[in-house]
């Protein structure tokens, strides 16, 4: 556990919602996933402006001042599936938890893997999972959805969240979580799908792999948003749970084959005090390792003192965070 504890938490957001009127990431910023590429330090980012999300991207050369390089990964056309929503949350790359964290390439492009909704409106309606495609990161080419709820299985049938791609020993896998039912309350947990193509997926019939905790447990009501990174000999599944105490904090699953998971006792991120930037949830993992020290980058979220920010009005602040193991 040493390996992945990351006590120092920066106090700032380290990326934060524009605030302005008709910016895809206007109301709030979402879902980190750091990397490295042609030297530098990027970030995709999901941007929520009141009917959906977009993704973003943003550079570093430090990984604590960010800078904002616009949108990525847009709505699609009237009737495609990316309408109302186009969420990349990962995008296929080294998976050692202190390698360099650049990207691979797939037939010489990147593939990353996006949800989208089907309707307007904050994650309204069952959202699917499809991979994208791009040359430069900047343009993608959104591909069909590789994997749709599936009303046979209960702990999916309403619908899928985040996902996160890998590849060992020639096949690759597709983790994510998904929810029991479209209507609130739900239970979310995670479980996988495997290909040795990218086109054809099955599930694991061990699904979920990653089941909710017990009553009082700080991920008794979710286990969700996969990050799965090996060290040595042992596969690390960083996920954040939700509690019935109505808080979000990050811990971790461990494993040596990718299917059978033993959660660690250990909160990794938990929530601050009242009047952080944390102090409501603390969730939604971003794993990046640079010179030995560990990153974990984060979705923070606190109610806000101040609801007239910039141009919108707004009850809670939701952007990115950062902790560090030093």
């Amino acid at each position: 556990m040493d390996l992945i504890r990351t006590p120092r938490k920066h106090s700032q957001l380290v990326l934060a919602p524009s605030f302005k009127k008709g910016a895809f990431d206007s109301h709030a910023v979402d879902c980190p996933f750091p990397f490295r590429h042609g030297g530098r330090f990027w970030m995709t980012y999901v941007g929520w402006d009141g009917t959906g999300y977009q993704t973003g991207l943003a550079g570093s050369d430090d990984l604590l001042t960010w800078k904002k390089e616009g949108l990525v990964l847009g709505r699609g056309p009237q009737g495609s599936v990316t309408q109302y929503n186009a969420a990349l949350t990962c995008i296929l790359r080294d998976h050692a938890l202190l390698g360099p964290s650049t990207l691979r390439r797939v037939d010489g492009r990147f593939v990353g893997t996006y949800h989208a909704y089907p309707q307007p409106g904050y994650e309204t309606g069952p959202a699917v999972i499809g991979l994208c495609f791009s040359d430069d990161l900047h343009s993608w080419e959104v591909g069909p959805p590789v994997l749709e709820p599936d009303p046979a299985c209960e702990w999916e049938s309403g619908g899928l969240y985040k996902s996160w791609l890998l590849e060992s020993a020639g096949t690759y896998y597709l983790f994510y979580n998904a929810k029991n039912r479209d209507a609130w309350p739900w239970l979310e947990q995670t479980g996988f799908a495997t290909s040795s193509d990218l086109l054809h997926w099955e599930r694991s019939p061990e699904n979920p792999v990653l089941r909710i905790g017990e009553s009082a447990a700080f991920d008794d009501l979710f286990a969700s948003d996969p990050v799965v990174l090996r060290h040595e000999d042992i596969w690390i599944m960083f996920y954040y749970g939700n509690s019935s105490d109505g808080h979000a904090r990050d811990g971790a699953a461990f494993s040596e084959d990718l299917c059978h998971w033993r959660k660690s006792d250990e909160i990794l991120i938990d929530v601050g005090p009242p009047g952080s930037i944390d102090s409501r949830y603390a969730h939604k993992p971003g794993i990046l390792s640079r010179g030995g020290t560990l990153y974990h980058f984060y979705c923070a979220v606190a109610p806000t003192t101040a609801p007239q920010l910039g141009e919108i009005e707004h009850d809670e602040v939701r952007g990115i965070a950062l902790a560090t193991s030093r």
